[in-house]
């Protein structure tokens, strides 16, 4: 079955039917550069990027959404989309934008009886989709660590986190989408696509699994359920939630930590996901990181895992862990230790997973997908990098992945990386726009020389396997930065890539939607 729909879900009178009942909508408000809200709304989370569009349009509403676009498109204003505003690249803050929509108040999360789902507005952050999720049904998502990160453009990128290891990642659930795309009249409309094979929009449901936002047009509602659930239960068409987690941890300064003791930790790092990251396993039920910092900035270096505390043996498995990746490490940890938290608490608390100085809000992050650990040369230039005498920002963060994610073919959703192990991300976070200059350069130069057998890039090869959509880095499509002769557009999507583009020429033939790492239009 399909549907397409000019004026969405709305009853005409600003009033959108929400979980079964009325629920006044505020808005639209337009927000123009004479409003005292107005510089308040420009910036996300990266104070690197603001921007000055003509105006802001905050919505509540699919109609609201397809009025928006259709007034944008009338004027010739190109428009961009933020829903959590944590995007990394300069996206939304393009100057060439001159509408902003803003889906952050579109925030309802609830089960649909009609499809037999739970339905999720994009401005819905991790967190708030958490709770609702946990307090009323006892299910989950195996979405990010950040509460503060929107639904919209996670979910479109190919969201991951904690219980990915366990569940696969989110799109693996994704049921339908919404999505106000316009046509080659220049007339926006809201589309359902769903996954049901005979659906004539099932492709516009297949670029939501990880073609990233901003591609095809403006997503108002996902549906989430598991394939082959049945559809009686709301509690059974989503993964239960754990009732605690385990977190373990060690800590070494890098005071007394010689480079072969950092070779040895980062080394065992990789081989124990090497040897560890098969679905079905108790081991692919941990979800383990390496977090490493220059040796200016506090912590140093740290390995550790999260876990269902209701795995069996829970306790034994992450001291296994710990001992397995500091075994032959010279240098003790100057702390170990584990801790248990009531799950909802970990997976939401204000905060968590995000950075907790609030003047330090400039951020540059490059990323890469790892099928293997780091060779000896990697992990020698990542030393150099974090040991040097000077103050650099630079962090290395390293986070499992695999398991059930990798039991999925790399062409059933558009996330085409479905054999690796491991994500990357080579990052930093400063608070002065003095500083963008050199410590952007700084995180280029580890980047550089950990893939300088490759041109600079992460392959695709047999150690590494592109990067993540939802991770964006415009340095990727630029040659003098990229010298692999990969294609930015192979490194985020391999061979889905084309297929991405069909659905780009028929969804969004005017390239309504576009930014420096948009899906181009084939020629």
């Amino acid at each position: 079955m399909t549907e397409v729909q000019g004026r969405g879900h709305s009853n005409g009178s600003g009033t959108a039917e929400v979980a079964g009942r009325a629920a006044t909508a505020f808005g639209p408000s337009t927000i123009t550069r004479d409003d005292p809200r107005y510089d308040s709304m420009l910036r996300g989370t990266n104070h690197r990027h603001v921007g000055s569009p003509d105006y802001i349009r905050v919505v509540t509403t699919t109609a609201q959404v397809v009025d928006a676009v259709n007034e944008a498109v009338a004027a010739g204003r190109p428009i961009a989309v933020r829903s959590g505003g944590h995007g990394l690249e300069n996206f939304v803050a393009d100057p060439r934008v001159k509408v902003l929509l803003d889906m952050s108040e579109m925030t309802a999360v609830y089960y649909d009886e009609r499809r037999h789902a739970f339905a999720i507005e994009p401005g819905a952050t991790l967190g708030h989709v958490y709770r609702v999720l946990f307090k009323g049904w006892g299910v989950t998502l195996p979405g990010g660590m950040c509460p503060e990160v929107g639904a919209g453009g996670h979910f479109a990128g190919g969201g991951y986190g904690p219980l990915s290891r366990s569940h696969g990642a989110v799109v693996d659930y994704l049921y339908a989408v919404e999505v106000v795309c316009v046509g080659a009249d220049g007339t926006a409309q809201a589309i359902i696509a769903t996954r049901e094979p005979g659906d004539p929009h099932h492709d516009l449901w297949w670029a939501h699994t990880g073609g990233g936002g901003g591609n095809f047009g403006v997503v108002t509602r996902y549906w989430m359920r598991a394939p082959g659930t049945p559809a009686a239960d709301p509690a059974a068409l989503l993964p239960k939630a754990p009732a605690a987690t385990r977190s373990g941890m060690a800590i070494w300064s890098w005071d007394g930590m010689p480079e072969e003791g950092f070779t040895t930790l980062l080394r065992n790092f990789g081989t124990w996901c090497e040897n560890n990251s098969a679905a079905g396993t108790p081991q692919a039920r941990l979800f383990p990181y390496f977090h490493g910092t220059h040796r200016s900035t506090p912590p140093g270096l740290m390995v550790g895992a999260l876990v269902d505390e209701g795995t069996p043996d829970a306790e034994a498995l992450m001291d296994a862990f710990l001992d397995e990746v500091s075994a032959g490490v010279p240098a003790a940890p100057q702390a170990r230790f584990h801790e248990v938290q009531p799950w909802l608490y970990a997976a939401s608390y204000p905060g968590y997973g995000d950075p907790g100085n609030p003047g330090v809000r400039r951020f540059k992050l490059k990323a890469a997908y790892m099928r293997k650990g780091y060779t000896d040369r990697q992990i020698a230039a990542i030393h150099r990098h974090l040991t040097g005498e000077v103050y650099n920002p630079t962090q290395l963060l390293l986070v499992g992945y695999g398991g059930q994610v990798n039991t999925v073919p790399s062409d059933a959703t558009a996330t085409a990386q479905r054999d690796s192990i491991l994500k990357a991300a080579y990052l930093g976070a400063w608070g002065s726009p003095a500083d963008d200059d050199t410590n952007i350069g700084l995180i280029r130069e580890l980047y550089r020389d950990v893939y300088a057998d490759s041109g600079g890039v992460p392959g695709p090869d047999e150690r590494s396997d592109g990067a993540y959509i939802n991770y964006p880095d415009a340095d990727l499509a630029d040659p003098e930065l990229n010298t692999s002769g990969v294609p930015w557009h192979t490194l985020y999507y391999k061979d889905n890539y084309p297929r991405l583009q069909r659905v780009k020429k028929r969804y969004d033939p005017r390239d309504t939607f576009r930014h420096a790492l948009s899906v181009r239009l084939p020629d």
